[in-house]
């Protein structure tokens, strides 16, 4: 039986994050923050999640491109993937350098900065939509002439690195500054310190940025995540809410080329109220959740359930049934949107509980096509459906511990 070995990279970070944490409390470092962490780790479960429907599509796209409008055909040896390493980090300095400096591609790369925190956490939160934009950047590569099986062998070296990168346990490395983007390196890029905005864009090699006059050496203390926090653990929110920005201020922007220039004009001159009139709308402010013994158990019980149900599906990717990859991915989403209206202490959060359930009982009818799985579906409705306050008040008190 084949395997994707690409599975144990998520036992592997979860490993680093697990030795990260265990040697903040042996230094006495506050590092970690449990609300923050666990929303990085579930945007990181959802991109983890996206790669294992659309990771293979670039493959082909990758193929298509070299084959039928290659440049050259490049033939692989040491050299070659020399060259097609500086050429795939040079791309992901421009790549990046526009996602900090054009609004449309801001409106993806947000999420990777919204944390206050700078841990091995944040390296895994990475969008879905970063994900499709930056593949699209490597199409260049291709083009060039490299084959979709270097570009993928590569990626993957090249997409281990930076991972290393976002840790405050590691000071300066001597010379390796010099050269490789380093922790101190990352630490400037995430923090939002008016001396360190759009600073140090490089993924593995810093040369690009003393080459391209946008690197600045760590030398105050970085406070990290957006210049305007974004203060609020809801999945959707942190993926859309620029995106909604954009939208809103299209709208309210009159002339063509006056929208055209918010969207891809630069995030530093743009409208900051327009984000506070959307949250008057989407987001209801409620104080600071007490993460109590029993709500974290539960949280962290989700995200080990959806993290081994993500090993799995992406282990054996090839030989489960269309409606098992659908109906698991269904439960995967909905399980993060469901971790983040608990933090964020959504009064709707046991409708989510409720589509959880129906996912899980559609993907086994698909699977088996009993009819007594829509039986069962039909039964736990009507009971939501009659029963839905008196539930609400249990689910709360049990996830809150507060009064019914």
């Amino acid at each position: 039986m084949e395997i994707n070995i690409l599975a144990f990279a998520i036992p592997l970070f979860v490993f680093f994050i697990g030795l990260e944490y265990y040697l903040s409390l042996r230094m006495e470092r506050k590092v970690h923050h449990f609300a923050d962490s666990v929303t990085n780790m579930g945007v990181g479960i959802a991109e983890r999640l996206s790669d294992l429907y659309v990771s293979s599509l670039f493959f082909y796209v990758f193929d298509f491109i070299q084959r039928n409008f290659g440049l050259f055909t490049i033939h692989e040896n040491a050299w070659t993937f020399i060259l097609l390493f500086l050429a795939t980090d040079f791309l992901w300095y421009w790549y990046h350098r526009f996602a900090h400096e054009i609004n449309l591609f801001w409106g993806v790369h947000v999420v990777h900065h919204q944390s206050d925190e700078f841990n091995y956490t944040v390296a895994a939160r990475i969008t879905v939509f970063q994900a499709l934009v930056r593949g699209a950047f490597w199409c260049v590569l291709p083009l060039l002439g490299f084959s979709a099986e270097m570009i993928t062998a590569l990626l993957l070296i090249h997409g281990a690195y930076p991972f290393f990168t976002h840790t405050r346990l590691v000071g300066k490395l001597g010379w390796l500054e010099y050269i490789f983007v380093t922790p101190s390196h990352h630490r400037v890029h995430h923090a939002s310190n008016e001396l360190y905005l759009d600073k140090n864009y490089g993924d593995v090699l810093i040369i690009w940025d003393k080459l391209f006059g946008t690197f600045i050496e760590e030398t105050e203390e970085p406070v990290y995540g957006l210049t305007k926090p974004l203060k609020s653990y809801s999945f959707l929110w942190q993926h859309f809410h620029f995106l909604l920005e954009i939208a809103l201020s299209v709208k309210k922007t009159p002339g063509f080329i006056p929208k055209l220039k918010v969207i891809f004009g630069r995030p530093a001159n743009f409208d900051p109220h327009v984000r506070g009139e959307l949250e008057a709308i989407f987001i209801a402010q409620h104080p600071e959740v007490v993460v109590s013994h029993r709500m974290r158990s539960y949280i962290l019980g989700q995200l080990v359930v959806v993290s081994l149900l993500l090993f799995f599906l992406i282990l054996w990717d090839q030989y489960w049934p269309f409606p098992l990859q659908v109906g698991g991915g269904v439960f995967v989403l909905l399980s993060l949107i469901n971790i983040g209206a608990i933090l964020e202490k959504k009064t709707w959060v046991l409708y989510l509980e409720y589509a959880r359930l129906c996912s899980l009982i559609l993907t086994a009818y698909a699977l088996t096509n009993n009819p007594w799985w829509l039986l069962t579906l039909n039964l736990a409705s009507i009971v939501i459906l009659f029963t839905s306050n008196y539930l609400r008040r249990q689910y709360v008190h049990w996830v809150y511990n507060e009064a019914r």
